[in-house]
C-alpha cells in the first residue's frame, strides 16, 4: 500500500456553498422561499439519490426540487425544474477554501475529492477551489451515491491507498462522517451548522476548514497510534 498521505473531501457542502445555491436557486423561482424550504429539498434530494443511484447529479437535483415544489403546493413549470443543475457552475466557494487547501498541500498531504456529482459539474466547480486536486471520485463513476461506500472502495482500489494514512473531511454527517465511521476512516468533520453528533463518532470538528491542516494531523496521528 502506498505510503503516500491523502486527504479526501466532500466538495458541495464542505468546499462549495451548497445551501447557498439550493437556496438562491429556488429563489430564482419562487421568491423568498428558498431558505423556507431548503430542508425540505434536502430531504428530498437524499431520497432521490437512494431511489435512483444510477442517475446523473443533475436529473437527481431536477427530480428533489419538483418535489419539492409540489409538496409546497407551488407551480414549477417544466423547463425551470432544472435551474438547480444550471446554475451549480457558479456556487460560491467558501471564502477560507483557497488558502486551507493550500496549506494542507503544503505540509505534504495530497486531496481527493469524493463527491455526489457529476463529472463535468465537479469539473466546472474545481476550476473556482483555487487550489491543485489530486484526483476526483464522482457519483457517475461508481453508479452510486454517499453514503454507500462505492467512492471511498473506488478511490482506495485506484490510488493503493493505505487507510493509515488517509483523513476523510466533511460536512455531511449522514453522507460523510457515518460511511467514513464504518469503514474505520481517520475523519475531520467540518460542521458549520453547528450540530450535535448523534452517534458520537467524530472526535476532530472544526467550524469550517480555519486550522484543517493541524485537525487532519491530528486525526491522522491518532490514526496510527491507535494501529
Amino acid at each position: 500500500m502506498s505510503e503516500i498521505r491523502w486527504a479526501t473531501f466532500d466538495c458541495f457542502g464542505t468546499l462549495v456553498d451548497w445551501r447557498h445555491g439550493i437556496s438562491n436557486g429556488i429563489d430564482l423561482l419562487f421568491r423568498g422561499q428558498g431558505a423556507r424550504l431548503l430542508e425540505n429539498y434536502n430531504r428530498h434530494e437524499a431520497a432521490v439519490q437512494a431511489e435512483m443511484p444510477d442517475r446523473r447529479y443533475r436529473t437527481v437535483m431536477t427530480e428533489a426540487l419538483r418535489r419539492t415544489a409540489r409538496e409546497a403546493g407551488l407551480s414549477l413549470r417544466e423547463d425551470d425544474a432544472a435551474v438547480l443543475g444550471a446554475t451549480i457552475p457558479y456556487w460560491p466557494v467558501f471564502d477560507e477554501v483557497q488558502e486551507e487547501l493550500t496549506s494542507l498541500r503544503d505540509a505534504g498531504w495530497r486531496i481527493a475529492l469524493l463527491t455526489n456529482c457529476d463529472q463535468d459539474v465537479i469539473g466546472e466547480s474545481q476550476r473556482r477551489l483555487g487550489a491543485k486536486v489530486d484526483a476526483v471520485v464522482s457519483a457517475e463513476m461508481v453508479g452510486a451515491y454517499k453514503p454507500r461506500h462505492n467512492h471511498f472502495n473506488r478511490f482506495e482500489e485506484s490510488f493503493w491507498v493505505s487507510r493509515n494514512n488517509w483523513v476523510h473531511v466533511a460536512q455531511s454527517y449522514f453522507h460523510d462522517m457515518e460511511p467514513a465511521h464504518e469503514l474505520g476512516l481517520a475523519r475531520v468533520w467540518i460542521n458549520r451548522l453547528g450540530d450535535p453528533d448523534p452517534r458520537s463518532i467524530v472526535k476532530h470538528q472544526l467550524p469550517d476548514l480555519r486550522g484543517l491542516t493541524d485537525a487532519v494531523e491530528a486525526a491522522h496521528a491518532e490514526r496510527l497510534a491507535a494501529r
